[in-house]
């Protein structure tokens, strides 16, 4: 599990979270080489969680593209309704194996959080989540799962009142209570050794892809697309692909209009430590955290985990931007073309993929990862459409 991605990632925190990242860092180790973890993480992975997700031809919405065929990876049918389940199994799995009875986490959308939840009931640990006021009023839907789950919310109302700052939230938790509690990162983002650990729960998202795609229609993608805010449903995509000639497209939350910031650190912003990493970051002229803005709470973040910052810088995978409106647009292309709700997080994903289909051959074959399920992002929506 490197440390750095090139210039980017590394551990800036508080000397009293050391000992914690080091002991989570051992005992993932020991973990990923141990049988037993790996079959208990694989039955849940099955059992619990539903996986394999299938890979879906969406044949309408490819006419809508008119050029290359557009697939989906259904991560939005697991337990859950998002890839988030993925790694909050691990950590919580991890968590157990430390003797740490305790789960804290983040979340902006509230899938993290749900996912958290669930992990908590059934590995019989208890739970709180710290989630922005703003995302509490916008992703209601998730906060009441959450509850209901027997997971405690705390709503956040300084700065932002948003993801970043829940993760603050949540960092001074984990500071206060260290002995007792695991923090159940939600995003490959970070200090070291969460960007790794986070993006090696998510790879099984990318390893499916490559089987189905052989099995589906007899080779790799020529493309693999997939939404990006902290980017761990986009790490876990790329990361397989990563040693094979498979184009990576990365999408960000442009935002309301195109002089925006958005959400896009990586078309925006610059290199900065945000939340114990190197990475990059939407910043001020001061080089202060910049506000964000997106429809999309998921996405609702201003930094990026530093793998991807790497794969920019090195030209591995591209990154755009997609608006709210275009995002919205996609929203019902797919539910009317493929009777599929995205939640709005994939719906900039699907937007690019459309785009990208339109400029390629009907022979190519784009992948996306539906990260998500759009039942907690109707109110949003609808408010949005008038």
């Amino acid at each position: 599990m490197p440390r750095r991605y090139g210039a980017y990632g590394g551990s800036y925190v508080p000397e009293t979270l050391v000992p914690a990242l080091e002991e989570l860092e051992r005992t993932w180790r020991a973990a990923r080489h141990d049988p037993a973890f790996r079959a208990e993480l694989r039955r849940l992975s099955e059992t619990l969680g539903g996986r394999p997700t299938p890979l879906y031809f969406a044949r309408h919405l490819t006419k809508r593209g008119r050029g290359a065929e557009i697939w989906l990876k259904r991560e939005d049918l697991l337990h859950g309704g998002a890839h988030k389940f993925n790694n909050a199994l691990g950590q919580g799995l991890l968590a157990q194996r430390m003797g740490k009875p305790r789960l804290i986490a983040e979340t902006g959308a509230g899938q993290h959080g749900v996912a958290t939840a669930m992990i908590g009931a059934a590995l019989g640990l208890r739970t709180e989540v710290y989630m922005g006021a703003v995302d509490i009023e916008r992703q209601r839907p998730n906060v009441d799962r959450m509850r209901l789950l027997g997971a405690e919310v705390h709503p956040v109302t300084t700065g932002s009142r948003t993801l970043k700052d829940a993760i603050n939230a949540a960092l001074r938790d984990w500071i206060a209570n260290v002995r007792t509690t695991h923090y159940l990162l939600g995003s490959a983002v970070g200090p070291h050794p969460f960007p790794s650990l986070v993006a090696d729960f998510q790879s099984v998202i990318g390893r499916e892809i490559r089987q189905q795609s052989v099995r589906a229609f007899g080779r790799l993608p020529d493309l693999a697309v997939a939404c990006v805010g902290g980017g761990s449903n986009a790490i876990g995509t790329f990361h397989p692909l990563l040693r094979t000639d498979v184009e990576l497209l990365g999408v960000e939350a442009g935002g309301r209009t195109a002089h925006s910031a958005g959400a896009a650190s990586l078309s925006r912003g610059r290199p900065g430590i945000l939340h114990g990493a190197y990475s990059y970051v939407l910043q001020d002229s001061d080089g202060q955290v910049a506000d964000t803005e997106s429809i999309s709470a998921g996405l609702d973040y201003a930094g990026v985990g530093p793998e991807h910052a790497w794969l920019r810088d090195s030209g591995r995978a591209r990154y755009v931007a997609v608006r709210d409106r275009e995002a919205l647009s996609a929203f019902r292309w797919l539910a009317e073309d493929e009777g599929i709700l995205p939640a709005l997080e994939p719906a900039h994903a699907i937007f690019a993929a459309v785009a990208e289909a339109r400029r390629r051959r009907p022979s190519e074959r784009i992948v996306v990862t539906l990260s998500g399920r759009g039942d907690k992002d109707l109110e949003v929506v609808h408010r949005a459409l008038g």
